[in-house]
């Protein structure tokens, strides 16, 4: 699932997309909180998610039935359900250019696969930017859907991870062919 080409950060005020959230409340690794740009998402966030913008920056609740909510809940059911492995949603993740490459590059990692830091940083063309990987992929506003959990460390190790070590090694039990997620 490809990323949009990188656009400037959309400004606030008239004219612009209006920001909204809403929270799909019983999911398998907790509450998420979904947020939107317009008619695309822009955040996936867990409870307690390392590098969660502040409450106030996601706009006004929104109805989980109303776009682009109601696609993004139907295919994350779906995902928890192991009857998909891709997400087919509009996309609006804030961030550089650079980061924006590297959660492009995230959607190439096959359901059930990884790839370590420094794999990744290969396929970029960046074979000496593990570290820089690293960073982009732990800033991932759109956890789950952009799949940073599908990238370890170069020994197999499971390293970092916004939404927790225990979420990580679960996501990857999961798609590894698991019984099914296990509730938060």
């Amino acid at each position: 699932m490809p990323l949009p080409a990188p656009a400037p950060v959309p400004a606030s005020g008239p004219g612009s997309p209006a920001r909204c959230h809403a929270v799909l409340p019983d999911t398998p690794y907790g509450p998420l909180t979904l947020v939107a740009d317009g008619d695309a998402l822009a955040g996936l966030y867990m409870t307690d998610q390392r590098h969660r913008p502040p409450q106030e920056s996601f706009g006004p609740p929104e109805d989980l039935a109303a776009p682009p909510f109601a696609a993004a809940v139907q295919q994350l059911r779906a995902y928890f359900d192991g009857t998909r492995t891709a997400f087919d949603l509009p996309l609006a993740p804030r961030g550089t250019p650079f980061q924006r490459r590297v959660w492009a590059a995230l959607c190439e990692i096959p359901y059930g696969g990884t790839l370590s830091y420094g794999q990744l940083a290969g396929r970029l063309g960046k074979p000496s930017a593990a570290r820089a990987v690293g960073l982009a992929n732990g800033r991932n506003p759109i956890g789950i859907i952009i799949p940073c959990h599908r990238v370890i460390g170069a020994s197999g190790s499971l390293t970092g991870y916004g939404g927790g070590l225990d979420r990580k090694r679960r996501l990857l039990a999961f798609e590894r062919g698991g019984s099914g997620p296990e509730r938060a």
